[in-house]
């Protein structure tokens, strides 16, 4: 034990794999975590209401750790390590059905999709097992939206099919957008799939020295374009941000909020002078769009022409429907006159949901963000989701137009 102790004490405070052996050397238990001196400290700690792991604590005789760059190579690892040793208390008493599998498709353009065992065992069978190029897991627990959210952003796969026409992930610039026909099968599994492959199988390493290989070809051979892809690339797989995959709750939530899932709202405000002036809540749920959700307001109570005075009516309008889920952030088109307003209507509900605005520039990478709080995960998730948030900015803006259009075209009527 003495041993083991000495090992607790020089735990780092990184994300990584922890691996439990029994007094045989058995492999007995593998856990990921953000930090592994806390985590596996606390399983030592000696809970009042111990976790099932803990109930078998003292058959742990020896530990090794294995150090990631994120959270998401934890993740990865941990599931190739149950898969490859299905530890006894991974698998005793688990539901396995429920767990999750990252897949590649076997298609003309690849697709990564996410499956649970129980779909997969239905499917997966000696006739139909072709149609899946390569399949990952277990992934026990993990959210899988955001994980491909994430591999998206790293690898830019696409989900749209030749047959398309459109794609949203192409117009925010995550995708090869293959239905525009742009890049051809062989290319797109050399420069997409296959490097998502290596990662996936825990080679996070091989893909940089890949990338690097790309990159020093496309300098010499001019195509600064490409080889300014392949850099941004290989910083992203160097510094992964994957905050959504280490708290779910790191915005502060109402207490009777139950949606799992990241809810973002963005508003604007149309007018035609002092005239016909509406407002527009637009929904997004870990970034995609959700119109069934949207909301159209007429302005009624502000006279002349003030967009923050509307802006703070529609807020307090919507903050009465406690019916409607509430946010976990807010996105207004507008600089600091509309984030300080909208900061101000969002306290007076006793809400606490920060607030980002999106001031307009001439051109898409002109846009000024603007934060109304300090708060470091707030402005990490802004800075990793902006072509998402503006795209948001940017549906706002056409929902309240139309709207204040079709009022238009009533009262002429």
């Amino acid at each position: 034990m003495n041993k083991l102790t000495a090992k607790l004490k020089l735990l780092p405070d990184t994300p990584g794999i922890y691996l439990y052996f029994n007094k045989k050397k058995e492999l007995i238990y593998v856990g990921k975590a953000t930090n592994l001196r806390s985590r596996v400290k606390s399983y030592f700690a000696g809970q009042k209401t111990p976790r099932p792991i803990e109930e078998m604590i003292h058959e742990v005789a020896d530990l090794k750790i294995i150090t990631t760059d994120s959270v998401l190579e934890a993740i990865i690892l941990e599931a190739a390590y149950i898969k490859q040793h299905k530890p006894i208390y991974n698998v005793l008493g688990k539901d396995d059905k429920s767990w999750n599998y990252l897949i590649i498709t076997n298609e003309q353009y690849p697709r990564l999709i996410s499956m649970r065992k129980h779909e997969l065992d239905q499917i997966v069978t000696k006739e139909k097992q072709n149609i899946y190029a390569e399949i990952f897991g277990p992934f026990p627990g993990l959210n899988t939206r955001d994980t491909i959210k994430i591999l998206r952003r790293l690898f830019g796969f696409c989900s749209c099919k030749p047959q398309d026409k459109s794609c949203l992930y192409y117009q925010m610039g995550l995708c090869y957008g293959i239905y525009k026909q742009e890049i051809s099968p062989a290319e797109y599994r050399r420069r997409v799939i296959m490097p998502l492959r290596f990662f996936l199988r825990g080679n996070k390493k091989e893909v940089i020295k890949r990338f690097e290989k790309e990159m020093s070809i496309a300098a010499k051979n001019e195509a600064f374009e490409l080889a300014a892809t392949l850099k941004y690339k290989i910083h992203s797989l160097q510094k992964i941000q994957d905050i959504a995959l280490i708290n779910k709750s790191f915005f502060a939530r109402p207490k009777d909020t139950t949606d799992q899932h990241i809810r973002v709202e963005g508003y604007d405000i149309s007018n035609l002078g002092t005239t016909n002036k509406v407002g527009s809540m637009v929904v997004s749920i870990n970034g995609d769009i959700e119109k069934s959700q949207y909301r159209k307001f007429k302005i009624k109570d502000v006279v002349g022409q003030s967009d923050v005075d509307c802006l703070a009516e529609m807020l307090e309008r919507r903050f009465k429907h406690t019916e409607w889920k509430y946010p976990d952030a807010v996105m207004v088109d507008g600089g600091l006159p509309q984030v300080n307003r909208a900061k101000k209507v969002i306290k007076s509900f006793g809400l606490t949901i920060p607030v980002v605005g999106i001031a307009k520039g001439a051109k898409r990478d002109k846009n000024e963000f603007v934060l109304g709080t300090t708060n470091k995960a707030f402005i990490l998730f802004v800075n990793q989701h902006k072509d998402e948030l503006i795209v948001l900015r940017d549906e706002a803006h056409r929902f309240a137009i139309t709207f204040q259009r079709s009022t238009r075209k009533l009262k002429k009527a």
